[in-house]
């Protein structure tokens, strides 16, 4: 009954949709944003040949930083993979930069000297043999790497495991299950989850993700906690964090970030609008923590291209 109470739901909130076409639209999906110094990065999916990269100063406007109509941090090139280049994350690590991505649904990491690239992957294999995507980098307060990811075993579940210094491979014998489809809110269609972003506040540590197929309208965000990176890892009662977000429909896959201010912000993607998916909107928005919760605030920005 649920299932179908959200549909519902779903069709009245097409009436207020938001739709955005044309060349001002980002060109991306599952988006990411790294600030320095006075400058925003913002990666996404969006090329089959290599991961892109936009810029921007003010998070309002953004363009291409070397004026042509594509630049890819990441080519194919220099990566494990030919195709379904994915979900990618960029972090600064002793002077260097680290691209975690997805490639032919295999989780990959690339290195470079500037956040624009060129990322190269030295020896071109995947970290992991089993197909998986979407990893993401936490590194916890003692200085300790993790990494989480998506990982393909009866619907996309989440699983971690500690890094070596390289930030290229896996410790063995620490991957573990963090999480799978178990709320009745992911059980729309079909069911997964996906998406994993983590963060500690206050000793608590908190995973935020995404469930349902990204084709879905009632695609959304969910958060669970953990005393430790390690888990065990349980789901908010009070889930979805985000979904249906002011009448836009397939919402997630998101990032959290500081701005210039030091704000806390979240970026995500929503359809492009009702029975339509591509290319999907990126959306810019806020977050506050209140006693232990996630609060996403009313305000957004709906970012676009010069």
């Amino acid at each position: 009954m649920r299932n179908i109470a959200l549909f519902v739901l779903y069709s009245l909130f097409c009436f207020g949709l938001k739709a955005q076409t044309g060349e001002k639209v980002i060109p991306f999906a599952d988006p990411f944003v790294l600030y320095e110094d006075g400058t925003y990065y913002l990666y996404g999916t969006g090329s089959d040949s290599g991961i892109p990269v936009i810029v921007s100063k003010d998070l309002k406007t953004w363009e291409w930083p070397d004026g042509k109509d594509m630049h890819l941090a990441l080519h194919k090139d220099d990566s494990y993979g030919e195709r379904m280049f994915w979900a990618p994350e960029v972090y600064k690590t002793d002077g260097k930069y680290v691209m975690f991505y997805s490639a032919e649904e295999h989780i990959c990491a690339a290195v470079s000297d500037s956040p624009l690239g060129p990322f190269v992957q030295k020896a071109q294999r995947p970290i992991l043999r089993h197909k998986g995507i979407d990893n993401h980098l936490f590194i916890d307060k003692d200085g300790t790497p993790y990494i989480f990811w998506v990982h393909f075993n009866d619907g996309n579940e989440i699983w971690s495991a500690r890094l070596e210094e390289d930030f290229c491979s896996i410790v063995p014998g620490t991957q573990r299950f963090c999480i799978g489809m178990s709320q009745q809110w992911e059980k729309v269609w079909p069911s997964v989850n996906e998406g994993p972003f983590v963060f500690e506040h206050e000793g608590t540590y908190y995973m935020t993700y995404s469930a349902n197929s990204y084709e879905s309208p009632a695609y959304g965000v969910g958060v669970a906690t953990a005393s430790s990176p390690d888990g065990p890892w349980i789901k908010s009662e009070d889930n979805p964090l985000l979904q249906f977000f002011d009448g836009h429909a397939g919402v997630g896959h998101h990032a959290l970030f500081k701005d210039a201010e030091g704000k806390n912000c979240i970026v995500f993607h929503s359809h492009n609008r009702p029975g339509r998916i591509h290319p999907r909107i990126i959306h810019i928005g806020f977050y506050c923590m209140n006693k232990g919760k996630i609060i996403i605030s009313d305000d957004y920005i709906t970012p676009i291209m010069k």
